[in-house]
């Protein structure tokens, strides 16, 4: 089963958070920012400028240049976890935020510039992964009935559609740019891999084989490469992804075949849970870890 992705308030106050970013070509890495608190999951403007990013049930916008952190305005959205995506244009936010009523995870959107969210998932649990191309689909991962699959909805709410139907989890839906395909993980062969599907949900086909357990696949902006993180094969069960593990994020090339690794680190829930690729394809954001007692 889906660990839930309740915000963690009081466990995030227990680490060092490194904002950083690593070359997609040299495996350079850069620390923009280190935080007292949890940070997760930063999102890269279209313009390039800024980074969004997730902390104790609120969003942030980061900027660059500065170093600045400037809170969102999100109405009563604050309870958010680290999945939320940028629409195309950058206009607005989805986020998965957990509502005060039962605290289950719902899909609301919301102006970047900040503003009250409307609701689309009124079903839950919903974790939101991916923002069509085109600006009129979300797709996330939800409970139904016993079974996480992958789903599909208007932006603006309406019938749910269902995408996968394989047993077991399946998890981390993101578009590619053409929006021809959906990428995203799943434990149908037994350790957690990564596939890709036509955006009707047909065509499943595996991706990764490696001897670890895969997750969240991100598709560069050209369409040419996927980063994904991985946890060692007997550190986690295959559905799971928690915190604080050693893990690595690995890139492989949309057609398929070898991976490689960019970058090793101390993280897991909260690293790369959602696209970060930098507008021009030449880097990642991502969020590394440390312990209190061990910083």
């Amino acid at each position: 089963m889906k660990r839930l992705k309740e915000p963690r308030q009081e466990a995030g106050r227990n680490v060092v958070s490194l904002l950083e970013t690593v070359d997609a070509r040299t495996g350079e890495r850069r620390v923009l920012a280190e935080f007292d608190y949890l940070v997760e999951a930063p999102n890269w403007t279209p313009d390039g400028t800024r980074l969004i990013y997730n902390s104790l049930g609120y969003l942030y916008a980061f900027d660059i240049a500065t170093g600045e952190s400037k809170v969102i305005e999100s109405g009563f959205a604050v309870q958010c976890n680290n999945d939320h995506v940028l629409s195309p244009d950058g206009a607005f936010v989805a986020v998965s935020h957990h509502t005060y009523e039962d605290g289950q995870s719902r899909i609301y959107t919301f102006p970047l510039a900040g503003g009250q969210p409307v609701l689309v998932t009124p079903m839950a649990p919903s974790y939101l992964h991916g923002w069509s191309p085109d600006g009129r689909t979300l797709a996330y991962c939800a409970e139904r009935d016993g079974e996480y699959d992958i789903y599909e909805i208007p932006v603006d709410g309406g019938i749910e559609r269902q995408l996968t139907f394989a047993e077991g989890l399946n998890d981390g839906p993101e578009y590619s740019p053409d929006g021809k395909h959906i990428w995203f993980n799943s434990v149908r062969s037994g350790l957690m891999q990564v596939w890709r599907m036509n955006a009707d949900g047909s065509g499943q086909t595996q991706m990764t084989f490696d001897e670890s357990n895969s997750w969240f696949p991100h598709v560069s902006p050209d369409g040419e490469q996927v980063a994904y993180i991985t946890y060692r094969k007997d550190d986690v069960a295959p559905g799971d992804h928690p915190a604080n593990k050693q893990v690595e994020i690995r890139v492989i090339a949309s057609a398929g075949g070898e991976y490689r690794t960019l970058a090793a680190l101390f993280g897991g829930q909260g690293t790369l849970n959602v696209n970060s690729w930098s507008p021009d394809g030449g880097r990642l954001a991502f969020v590394s870890y440390k312990l209190k007692e061990e910083a």
